[in-house]
C-alpha cells in the first residue's frame, strides 16, 4: 500500500537550531521488522519511510544504499519506521497517514563521530502497556500540538480531549554508540559510558491531523489504536543509510546556528533521486492488519 504524506529530514545545529526540510512520500505499510523479526512476516504493522530497499531481510547500510529513497535528499537512504496508528470504527480499523513525519539530527556540536554505517536501533517499548513501561530517556510522549497545558506533560498516553490542531508524538534515539559492537545508549551529563562516542541524536516527531477522521473530536480515551497495542507501546525503528561522506558532512555544521544543508556524493540536499521508490517485495507480507494478525498467529 502506498500512501502520500509529508516527511522532514532535519540536520539540526545546536539544540534544534537550524534544520533542513524536505517533502516526500510514505513508502508503505507492511508487517515486517528486519531488526526485531528478521526474515519473517510476523510483525505488527509498521509504516515505513526512506529507502525502498527495506525488506524483512535487509539490515545493512550498503543494502539500503542500493535502493531508491523517499527522502528529498539523495544521500539519505536510511530506513525509518513506526507502528501504524489506526482509527477504530466499530469492528474496523483504518490506518492513519501522518500529516507530517519529521526527523531531526540534533546536538551536532557535541558529536564526536558520524552515525556509524550499519547502526540500527529500536527506541521505545513495543510491548509497553503503561507509563511505567516507557524507557527513561526516550522522551516518548503523545500531546496536542500547540496545547501548552498538555504539551509539556511527559505522558505516553493519548490526550483525553480533542486536539485543537494535530496529535503529535515525540521520540528521542540514543546519542552514544560503541563503534565496534554498535551497541548504543543515552549520554548522561553530556558524557558517554565506557568506550562509547557521541553521535548526532536522532529525534522523531510525528503529527496526525484527526479533524477529518473525527470531526466531532473526543472526550476521554480517543478511538485510536497502535498496531502494537496501546499508546504506551509507541516506538521507532531506524537503520542508518546515509552515504558515508554525507554523514561526515553533517558534522561540518557543528557550532553553527543556521540552516545548513547536508550534501554528499550523490547530490545536494533537496535534490530528488532519479528513480521511483517501490515495494521491493510486493508479494511478501501484507498491509492489511487482519491478514497480518493471522500471519502472526500462524508463527506462534
Amino acid at each position: 500500500m502506498h500512501l502520500s504524506s509529508l516527511f522532514t529530514v532535519s540536520a539540526a545545529i545546536g539544540v534544534v537550531h537550524g534544520y533542513a526540510n524536505v517533502q516526500v512520500s510514505q513508502l508503505m505499510l507492511k508487517n515486517i521488522d528486519p531488526i526485531v523479526s528478521p526474515g519473517k512476516y510476523e510483525s505488527h504493522m509498521h509504516t515505513f519511510f526512506g529507502s525502498d530497499a527495506i525488506t524483512k531481510n535487509v539490515t545493512t547500510s550498503k543494502e539500503l544504499q542500493a535502493g531508491c529513497t523517499t527522502v528529498k535528499n539523495p544521500n539519505d537512504l536510511s530506513a525509518y519506521w513506526i507502528p501504524t496508528l489506526y482509527h477504530v470504527a466499530g469492528t474496523e480499523m483504518h490506518p492513519i497517514t501522518p500529516a507530517l513525519f519529521s526527523v531531526y539530527y540534533e546536538n551536532i556540536e557535541a558529536a564526536e563521530i558520524p552515525i556509524p554505517q550499519n547502526y540500527h536501533a529500536v527506541i521505545g517499548n513495543p510491548s509497553g502497556k503503561s507509563q511505567f513501561d516507557v524507557p527513561a530517556g526516550s522522551g516518548a510522549k503523545w500531546f496536542c500540538e500547540g496545547d501548552k497545558a498538555n504539551e509539556y506533560q511527559q505522558s505516553t498516553g493519548f490526550p483525553t480531549h480533542t486536539c485543537s490542531s494535530n496529535l503529535q508524538f515525540l521520540l528521542y534515539f540514543h546519542d552514544c554508540v560503541d563503534t565496534v559492537s554498535l551497541k548504543s545508549a543515552y549520554s548522561k551529563g553530556g558524557r558517554c559510558a565506557g568506550n562509547m562516542k557521541r553521535m548526532p541524536r536522532l529525534r522523531y516527531s510525528v503529527r496526525y491531523n484527526l479533524k477529518r477522521i473525527m470531526p466531532n473530536g473526543w472526550s476521554g480515551a480517543p478511538p485510536l489504536k497502535l498496531a502494537c497495542g496501546s499508546s504506551y507501546c509507541a516506538h521507532g525503528d531506524f537503520i542508518n543509510g546515509w552515504v558515508e561522506d554525507a554523514a561526515r558532512n553533517m558534522l561540518k555544521s557543528r557550532g553553527q546556528h543556521s540552516l545548513v544543508p547536508v550534501d554528499g556524493s550523490r547530490g545536494k540536499q533537496g535534490a530528488r533521486p532519479n528513480c521511483k521508490p517501490v515495494d521491493r517485495d510486493p508479494k511478501g507480507g501484507t498491509s492489511d492488519y487482519k491478514i497480518a494478525a493471522q500471519q502472526g498467529e500462524a508463527h506462534h
